[in-house]
């Protein structure tokens, strides 16, 4: 099974780094046109069996952004550049990611990798997740694709993406490790797809939408 999900990890990400070339070109025109600063971000995550490595993405905010601000990012945040706005809301900026699941870093579907902060958080039963190879996209991912909303909501953004959001994440990742499947990735995918065209606000969050 794992030498099964790595062929399909492969082929799906050499596949789309082929077919999406052409919207990577743009976007990349785009961002420099909208500040000249760099074209994307990179920054270091917890992967497999707690092993950094550093997450491809386009850069959403302004240059610096993280000693501006934290590392969470609510709906609205100042630091993001206007073709970031974009970027977020589509998840366009995720699809670099697809280098990352070439190089055997990442999975089309696992976990999304935390970063070193956070990752020190977990408790013992929660550094379990560590064990699964972190992807582009999760069930977590498709329960809190407005992320970024409920925590410009929250009167206290780190306390609650600390004590509500991230333990559920975990929780809701480690159960369906326990039953996940090639069919059932491709079903995840699906559904984070389907998803990001579901309009209005919901009682969850953004998939992904919240970070850096």
């Amino acid at each position: 099974m794992k030498m099964s999900k790595r062929l399909f990890d492969l082929a799906a990400a050499a596949g789309g780094l082929l077919l999406l070339a052409p919207l990577f070109a743009l976007v990349a025109l785009l961002i420099k046109l909208d500040d000249g600063g760099p074209v994307f971000f990179r920054q270091e995550r917890i992967g497999y069996r707690g092993r950094p490595f550093r997450i491809w993405k386009f850069r959403t905010m302004v240059p610096g952004a993280e000693e501006i601000g934290g590392q969470l990012t609510p709906a609205g945040d100042r630091r993001i550049t206007r073709i970031g706005r974009f970027l977020r809301r589509t998840k366009i900026d995720e699809l670099p990611q697809l280098i990352n699941v070439f190089w055997g870093e990442m999975s089309m579907v696992g976990p999304r990798p935390e970063v070193a902060r956070y990752v020190a958080l977990y408790s013992g039963a929660q550094r379990r997740v560590l064990e699964l190879v972190p992807g582009i996209t999760d069930p977590a991912s498709v329960k809190y694709r407005r992320e970024s909303e409920l925590l410009a909501r929250s009167a206290d953004p780190e306390k609650q993406y600390r004590e509500a959001i991230m333990p559920d994440k975990i929780a809701l990742n480690l159960e369906y490790a326990a039953r996940a499947g090639l069919l059932g990735d491709i079903g995840v995918i699906l559904g984070t797809l389907f998803s990001l065209g579901r309009p209005g606000r919901e009682k969850g969050s953004d998939n992904r939408g919240a970070r850096l």
